[in-house]
C-alpha cells in the first residue's frame, strides 16, 4: 500500500510546555504557533512552527508513556533544522545561553552543522546543506 502523506508533526515530550516553548522561540527562534490552557490556566498543549512546519509540545505523561530524555538520562535522537546561515544561528543561541553540544562544523554528508540541548535534554542539530 502506498500512502500519500500530507504532514509529519513531531511531538516533544515536556516537563514544563510554556517553558519549552519559550526556549524553543527565545534561544531556537521558532516562531510561536501559541499555547491552550485549561479552564484553570494549566497549558495542556504548545505549538512552535519552522516556516511550514510545525511541533507539538505535549505534557509528559504516564498514560501517554512519553517521558523525558533528561528524566530518562538520555536522548534516543533529536530533531535537524536547516536554516540560511548557521553560524550566525549559532552566535546567537550561544549568546541567548543554549547548551551548546558541538559547535559549527562541516559534515561529509552535505551540511554544515552545530548541536544544541533544550532544558528537557533533547538534541537538536541546527544545519545549512552545503554542497557537496
Amino acid at each position: 500500500m502506498q500512502t500519500e502523506f500530507i504532514d509529519v508533526l513531531p511531538v516533544l515530550a515536556c516537563s514544563d510546555i510554556a517553558a519549552e516553548h519559550d526556549f524553543l522561540v527565545r534561544v531556537l527562534g521558532f516562531a510561536s504557533g501559541g499555547l491552550e490552557r485549561a479552564p484553570d490556566g494549566t497549558v495542556v498543549h504548545g505549538e512552535v512552527r519552522a516556516g511550514e512546519r510545525r511541533i507539538w509540545l505535549h505534557l509528559t505523561s504516564e498514560a501517554h508513556r512519553l517521558a523525558t530524555p533528561l528524566s530518562l538520562g538520555g536522548a534516543g535522537g533529536g530533531i535537524t533544522v536547516h536554516v540560511k546561515d548557521v553560524d550566525a544561528h549559532f552566535e546567537a543561541a550561544r549568546k541567548a545561553g543554549a547548551t551548546i553540544l558541538s559547535e559549527p562544523t562541516n559534515q561529509p554528508y552535505g551540511q554544515r552543522e552545530y548541536g544544541v540541548r533544550d532544558p528537557d535534554g533533547h538534541n537538536w542539530w541546527i544545519a545549512t546543506p552545503t554542497s557537496n
